[in-house]
């Protein structure tokens, strides 16, 4: 490949939805003018396994009519609470209901052969957050449970079933919002826990899941007070740089939550948000929602690379883990990402 235009370093960072069903101007203008490198689905995007798999093809295609990359098509399938894919799609009862490893087998192998056959091939899961029993956690419903090694067990069987299968899997929400009772959705969570209580608890999975070559991590909008008194998990350098790739050595792709939720939208501009996950070396930032801040956000990852050799120096470096995963899972034919 040769080298990337900033527009093409830019639009690779991206993961984004968009509104309804069908292959429209809105999913042509962001594949050919944005160059976003990810989409992500909702329950609003589908409405039956041929349209899907038709609405995928249609992107895909158009991707490469374009001479982009092949794009992420991700979707949050953990079954049970979060499932955007309804029924004829296989239904689970959730993650709290696996009681053996053969359930969390069983549901990689199915959720991985039905996400292929629609067209996607990354799933926002598996959930490796530990839920604390002496709490409320907001999780209580959607993790696997209350001890770190029994979530580790049976999120490593996702991970490695789902891959096995094409999938590429993302372990969420690091460094872990198990211990936290406030819906990052609505608002911001603050989380007064040491570093050493993380790695003794909440880490443990991700530790697991780094070691099993997951895909991808993704970061919550969790504020950890003694370890990043400044900024959440997901725009924070300590957390995800220093922590994450420097400490822990993950070297696969990072991704943000949704920059449309309560906790960051509230609280910061979408170009203080741009700014700081490019300066924590985050591959992927993630706007889920039609609107104005998918576009500034590009403009603003182009204005960074094109105003700092510094950021642009560090988005061929994301780059290259993005094309490697591509190249991995998605069959991308193009040559190494040049500076």
């Amino acid at each position: 490949m040769k080298a990337l235009s900033k527009e093409q370093l830019a639009g690779q960072r991206l993961m984004v939805g968009f509104d309804g069903p069908d292959f429209n101007d809105d999913v042509k203008y962001l594949i050919d003018c944005l160059q976003v490198g990810g989409i992500i689905l909702f329950a609003q995007n589908v409405k039956s396994p041929e349209q899907i798999k038709e609405l995928c093809t249609a992107m895909q295609s158009h991707a490469t009519a374009t001479g982009n990359p092949p794009l992420f098509i991700a979707i949050d399938q953990e079954g049970g609470q979060v499932a955007r894919l309804k029924a004829p799609f296989t239904q689970f009862p959730g993650n709290p209901h696996m009681t053996m490893e053969e359930d969390a087998i069983h549901f990689a192998e199915v959720t991985a052969t039905e996400l292929s056959q629609a067209g996607i091939n990354m799933n926002l899961a598996p959930v490796m957050d530990v839920a604390p029993r002496n709490i409320n956690s907001i999780m209580a419903a959607r993790a696997f449970g209350h001890d770190p090694a029994w979530v580790t067990r049976l999120g490593i069987k996702v991970i490695n079933h789902l891959q096995q299968n094409q999938i590429m899997a993302v372990a969420k929400h690091f460094p872990g919002i198990g211990r936290t009772v406030l819906d990052s959705h609505l608002e911001l969570p603050n989380l007064d826990a040491e570093l050493a209580d993380l790695q003794s608890f909440d880490l443990i999975p991700f530790e697991a899941s780094i070691a099993s070559n997951v895909s991808g991590i993704l970061l919550s909008h969790i504020l950890y007070q003694n370890i990043d008194p400044q900024w959440p998990a997901s725009l924070s350098p300590r957390i995800a740089r220093d922590l994450l790739r420097d400490q822990m050595g993950f070297a696969g792709v990072t991704l943000t939550d949704d920059l449309d939720m309560g906790a960051i939208a509230k609280h910061f501009d979408i170009q203080t948000i741009i700014g700081q996950a490019l300066e924590a070396e985050i591959d992927i930032v993630m706007i889920c929602h039609k609107g104005p801040n998918i576009e500034l956000a590009f403009e603003e990852m182009v204005k960074l690379f094109t105003d700092s050799p510094e950021l642009n120096k560090k988005a061929i470096a994301s780059a290259r883990r993005i094309m490697k995963l591509k190249k991995q899972y998605l069959g991308f034919k193009g040559s190494e990402v040049q500076a």
